[in-house]
């Protein structure tokens, strides 16, 4: 266990603290965490979350803009996708993760490449719709947080293991708060 990978699980956890509470602030947190996560899996071999986090930086970006345009004086509104909309993500991210995982199996040394590539195309459809405020992302995030823990705790990223059971925890809490949120209000896209 690095320091660095202390030093990024310490800025993810207050990124997702701050997402579960709908605060924009969230992000500059974010920024850093996947930065330094990079280094993190690049060492460990895990290249799929490595590269994972080059996208992530970027959708934070997109995300942070999208949140600060969405703001009112109760937060950042979130909302419901319709069924239709679900269903379309969900056979997208299961041929993502097919072609990807395929891809980093022949062409990588990667050392659970259809695992990893769960965890990381999971992981990009949680991420976007996070940061289109869609509460169907925490069930997402959970599914990556219960299938990360195994895996980076086998790759001895046990400082990152445990800040994926602390995911876990801030997940349920993100979705039990955004969904109280969203009865408020629901909005389907």
């Amino acid at each position: 266990m690095s320091h660095i990978e202390w030093i990024a699980a310490a800025f993810v956890l207050t990124n997702v603290a701050l997402v579960a509470l709908r605060s924009v602030w969230n992000y500059p947190f974010a920024l850093i965490a996947v930065t330094l996560y990079a280094f993190v899996f690049f060492e460990a071999k895990l290249y799929s979350d490595m590269l994972l986090q080059g996208f992530f930086f970027a959708l934070n970006l997109y995300g942070w803009a999208a949140w600060i345009g969405a703001r009112d004086d109760a937060g950042v509104p979130v909302r419901w996708m319709t069924a239709r909309a679900r269903r379309g993500w969900a056979v997208a991210t299961i041929a993502a993760w097919a072609g990807w995982s395929f891809a980093m199996d022949r062409a990588t040394d990667a050392v659970a490449p259809w695992i990893d590539g769960a965890i990381a195309m999971l992981s990009v459809t949680a991420q976007w719709l996070l940061a289109r405020r869609h509460v169907e992302s925490w069930f997402v995030w959970i599914v990556v947080d219960l299938i990360a823990v195994p895996l980076f705790a086998s790759r001895g990223l046990y400082a990152t293991s445990a800040v994926y059971v602390v995911l876990l925890g801030l997940s349920i809490d993100g979705l039990i708060q955004w969904r109280r949120a969203a009865a408020t209000g629901r909005v389907a896209i």
